[in-house]
């Protein structure tokens, strides 16, 4: 049976998320945002005539709300397939050691190692930013300028968690809003800030933003240790068959209280063997901490469906 044309703006966003059952939270906040904001352009752009009279002139331009759906589902899946990391080639003979050395082709485990040492830094910037923002807008709230500041504050928050989901989308493929929330009809200064106080999201993201700093700590240190655990591993014994060669001088390689049998032949293979798999394992921890850490930032950041 056909749905009836929708009358009103809200009442439009409200047949086109019924439409968009389903799919990603972020492909919904970012339809709903594009689809409002043209809306509420449009009936700006004709002041004589009410969102119904509106709404009907532009249906063919615009389309139905099934009809922007299933673009979006299309565009969606294009973008999807264009982005998505090849993948290997299938081979019923790969051992499970193949399997698991080829976390070494994969671009985004280096992309997520790199996320895991930036983030000591984010999460102090964002840490900071939060507790000063916070602090300075329950100071300023006796004063005249402390209502636009804590606007301007949880402004910049949003921004900030746009730009986090954009980033972790380029690391670990995982789809986030490309769009805010649209802040809806023309209101007043007392409305709008009721609404964005009784939104979820901006303490879901005050949230993830303050959380940022002991995962960063976490994260960074994970990654240092296992780099300079599993690098100094591998590097160890080559430098010292180097030094038995004298193709290298004056490098101290192994230190006192170090077990004897570690600068053995043997010890040299073990140790170095030791540091590939610890390099290896560390490459999947980081591939695995971005794909979680990325699901984490989407039930925070995201608008929920």
């Amino acid at each position: 049976m056909s749905r009836s044309a929708a009358r009103s703006i809200a009442e439009y966003l409200k047949q086109l998320r019924e439409a968009l059952a389903g799919e990603d939270p972020a492909l919904i906040q970012d339809a709903l945002y594009d689809a409002e904001e043209y809306l509420r352009a449009e009936v700006a752009a004709h002041p004589g005539k009410s969102e119904a009279d509106v709404l009907e002139l532009i249906a063919s331009t615009y389309g139905a709300p099934e009809e922007v759906a299933a673009a979006y589902r299309d565009t969606e899946a294009k973008v999807k397939a264009a982005l998505q990391t090849p993948p290997p080639r299938a081979s019923a003979s790969q051992s499970p050691w193949r399997k698991f050395f080829r976390v070494f082709l994969d671009s985004r485990a280096y992309l997520s190692l790199f996320y895991m040492l930036l983030s000591l830094i984010t999460g102090c910037l964002y840490f900071t930013l939060v507790v000063a923002g916070l602090s300075m807008s329950a100071g300023f709230a006796i004063l005249i300028i402390g209502v636009p500041f804590f606007i301007a504050f949880i402004a910049i928050t949003r921004v900030i968690s746009l730009g986090e989901g954009r980033l972790l989308e380029a690391i670990t493929g995982e789809r986030m809003p490309r769009r805010p929330l649209h802040p809806g009809p023309p209101a007043g200064w007392m409305s709008r800030i009721g609404a964005m106080l009784s939104d979820a999201r901006t303490w879901t993201t005050l949230a993830y933003l303050i959380a940022m700093l002991p995962l960063g700590i976490v994260y960074f240190c994970t990654a240092v240790v296992g780099l300079a655990f599993g690098l100094s591993c591998i590097a160890a014994p080559v430098i010292d068959a180097l030094q038995h060669l004298g193709w290298v001088e004056g490098v101290t390689v192994y230190g006192n209280g170090i077990p004897h049998w570690l600068t053995t032949p043997l010890g040299s293979i073990v140790q170095f063997l030791f540091g590939i798999l610890l390099l290896t394992s560390l490459m999947h921890v980081a591939r695995a901490v971005g794909q979680m850490h990325a699901k984490l930032a989407k039930a925070l950041l995201a608008n929920p469906a």
